[in-house]
């Protein structure tokens, strides 16, 4: 399976659930308009982008005389792409790169970090995993099963050590190494606790001070917890100034509208997606790409 057929199969349920409108070969009119503005915002794409992306495609509409639904398909994909902020860098191919990986519990930080070790690996990209989640029990073992499996070397202490001096010496380490790009896995938090919150903001100031190399702080979010996410981002972006996101488990939820949710409410870009188990169907995000998987354009 290619990437983009494993990006349509992963968004299969998202997709059912906005083409909805597109079937029966219906018609533009009042009604269509109501459909398409209710199905992005149950879609969880947020209010105001469904307002904005509808009334644009509405005068489209009028000015090109496009009077079936069917015909709408491209162009909503391509309006509702340009709502993604574009990333100025890409941290895990612009190198040298150092990567802080946060979130909360089960969000899919550990894995991720995994699967993008592994293809640095496959690469040729000489990498380093660093683990600073010393409070979960088995956190360290789980983050050496994905180095041992990518061929990667993680650099770590004892559980119940500090974990900002832990990055301090994973950045030491790494540079001592000359690696091109390190992966820095943090301990689940929650955005509801200012006290974590705070420890984990002492991480990445620890981190961003220490590092010679470029460091982005990297949010790892489940598309599976819909409008809740967001509430999560924003906390997170709020106490540690996040340059972007990697939405995980797409292929679980029938709302991948979220993923537009967070990046344009917040302005932050999208560096991968998530879209099933394997090491591909951990992507490099293409608004358009995700789109047209989201809306069926093209199928």
């Amino acid at each position: 399976m290619g990437l983009l057929d494993s990006l349509k199969a992963g968004l299969k349920r998202s997709r059912e659930a906005i083409n909805e409108i597109f079937y029966m070969g219906g018609e533009v009119d009042e009604d269509f308009w109501e459909d398409l503005e209710d199905t992005l915002v149950m879609g969880d794409m947020g209010a105001e982008v469904a307002m904005r992306v509808t009334d644009d495609l509405r005068e489209q509409a009028a000015r090109e005389n496009l009077t079936r639904a069917e015909q709408l398909k491209g162009a909503l994909a391509r309006r509702l792409a340009e709502e993604f902020p574009t990333a100025s860098r890409d941290p895990f191919s612009d190198l040298p790169s150092c990567v802080l990986f946060v979130g909360i519990n089960g969000a899919g930080k550990t894995t991720t970090v995994g699967k993008l070790a592994g293809r640095a690996r496959e690469d040729g990209v000489s990498c380093v995993i660093g683990g600073a989640d010393t409070f979960r029990a088995a956190a360290i073992e789980q983050l050496e099963v994905w180095g041992e499996r990518a061929g990667v070397d993680v650099i770590t202490r004892e559980r119940g050590a500090d974990p900002a001096s832990v990055c301090y010496d994973v950045v030491e380490e790494a540079e001592r190494r000359d690696a091109r790009l390190v992966l820095i896995d943090t301990a689940g938090r929650l955005h509801t606790s200012s006290d974590l919150m705070r420890e984990l903001a002492k991480v990445v100031s620890v981190t961003r001070r220490r590092s010679k190399l470029p460091v982005s702080v990297v949010l790892v979010i489940d598309a599976t917890t819909g409008q809740n996410g967001l509430n999560q981002a924003r906390e997170f972006n709020d106490a540690l100034e996040l340059d972007g996101l990697i939405v995980t488990k797409l292929d679980g939820t029938a709302k991948g509208g979220i993923a537009l949710a967070i990046s344009s409410q917040l302005g932050l870009p999208i560096y991968r997606i998530g879209v099933g188990e394997t090491l591909d169907d951990l992507q490099t995000f293409d608004a358009l790409e995700f789109t047209s998987a989201l809306v069926g354009e093209g199928m």
